[in-house]
């Protein structure tokens, strides 16, 4: 009896100690869990948080880069790695090829200094001049500039820059043909080139062209001439300022004859397809640093003898 006693009792102590052994470590498992919990943890995030943005805020200002590291634009900005220009390569003093078979001229120099502004390798394909439009529409080229003059017809293909250069067109002849005259070319052989602003000139002048006795088209203006010093033409009309250039390196400049009634003044600008806007705006910017900078009236310089630049 004494042994059962005995036993009931220890059984009842250790029952009592395991319920004292589990409430302490609820009480300290309590404690902790309310010591480790800070009251102002809300707070804290937000205030981290805010940190945080305000961090990267500034990161992506110093970061971020620029877009346009020039007034006139920049390649990645465009869209262009290089810009394929199409050119005359008959047509001095804008685009021409020299006595080491070179393309030089103005319109070349202006075109290089362009991309030097715009940061964006320049190169010149030789295009069929009365094709020009449609290699540039058909993304063959991507500006047409060479002597280009601005027209109500071209204006419904393409936008044009701002124009940069004045031309007129005109007539010339050989000194001996006896032509004085507008009116001297009635029933007279009166070529052109192709598609050039001298046939639209032409065209404008109905007064006058309609007593033209032939109109013959030739691809390039130093045929056009050709045929006339070979007798079979009796005038040409083209752009004065290639007239100028041409008779003034001819062997005697004295043989031929610019009349002095024209057929009208122009512009030279350059040709751009009408969804390039972006690359347009930044042509103009510049043709504008160029002129501001005096890089433009550098190379007119060259070219004329003086700054002709518009």
């Amino acid at each position: 009896m004494k042994r059962l006693t005995a036993l009931l009792l220890a059984a009842v102590m250790v029952m009592s100690m395991a319920a004292c052994g589990n409430n302490a470590a609820e009480t300290k498992a309590t404690e902790n869990k309310e010591s480790q919990a800070p009251a102002t943890a809300p707070e804290t995030k937000t205030t981290e948080a805010t940190d945080a943005e305000d961090t990267t805020d500034a990161a992506d200002e110093t970061q971020a880069p620029q877009t346009q590291g020039t007034d006139a634009g920049e390649p990645a900005e465009l869209g262009y790695e290089k810009l394929i220009i199409g050119v005359d390569d008959t047509f001095a003093p804008m685009g021409f090829l020299d006595e080491n078979n070179e393309l030089v001229g103005f319109d070349i120099d202006m075109a290089k200094a362009v991309g030097e502004k715009l940061g964006i390798e320049v190169e010149f394909q030789v295009v069929n001049w009365d094709m020009k439009e449609q290699e540039l529409n058909q993304g063959n080229i991507d500006l047409i500039w060479n002597g280009y003059s601005i027209t109500d017809e071209r204006k419904e293909k393409v936008n044009f820059s701002n124009p940069y250069l004045d031309n007129d067109q005109v007539v010339v002849t050989m000194a001996d043909s006896g032509i004085a005259s507008l009116t001297d070319l009635a029933g007279k052989t009166v070529a052109a080139q192709t598609d050039s602003s001298a046939v639209e000139a032409m065209d404008a002048n109905p007064e006058i062209s309609s007593t033209f006795g032939e109109r013959p088209t030739f691809d390039t203006n130093d045929m056009a001439i050709m045929d006339m010093e070979a007798g079979r033409s009796d005038a040409v009309v083209a752009d004065k300022v290639l007239l100028d250039y041409v008779i003034s390196h001819k062997d005697d400049p004295s043989k031929y004859v610019i009349l002095e009634e024209g057929l009208g003044a122009e512009e030279y600008a350059v040709g751009v397809r009408k969804e390039d806007t972006a690359l347009l705006a930044a042509l103009n910017n510049a043709l504008e640093e160029m002129k501001a900078d005096g890089t433009a009236a550098e190379i007119s310089t060259k070219w004329f003898g003086s700054d002709i630049v518009k």
